[in-house]
């Protein structure tokens, strides 16, 4: 059985997720340099097929640390996408929930 335009276009958002999170994670940041690793990781996942917006938004607040950096990860940044596969846009978002960076499909609008 194939999968529908549905299933492909959130399938898709996971993917999207997958390369973002596992690309970027450990990545130094501090609040000097978070404007334009957002940017960076923006760009970086709008290129991939069917993406057609992302925004990233680093915790600058809460990158304060005796080191002056810190490793990005889930906890520090907020992630909202928007998929177009077919009839369908997928829009999903990351944020923190229970301690752990949940990735989820808000909502699936079909034309």
């Amino acid at each position: 059985m194939d999968p529908t335009d549905r299933e492909t276009a959130c399938f898709e958002a996971g993917v999207k997720f997958g390369a973002l999170y596992h690309q970027f994670a450990g990545t130094p940041v501090s609040a000097d340099n978070a404007d334009s690793l957002e940017a960076a990781i923006e760009e970086s996942i709008e290129n991939q097929p069917g993406c057609t917006d992302v925004s990233v938004d680093i915790h600058t607040d809460e990158l304060e640390t005796t080191r002056g950096y810190t490793e990005l990860t889930g906890e520090y940044m907020d992630v909202t996408l928007r998929i177009e596969y077919a009839d369908c846009i997928v829009h999903a978002e990351m944020g923190m929930e229970d301690g752990y960076p949940l990735m989820r499909v808000v909502d699936v609008v079909e034309e």
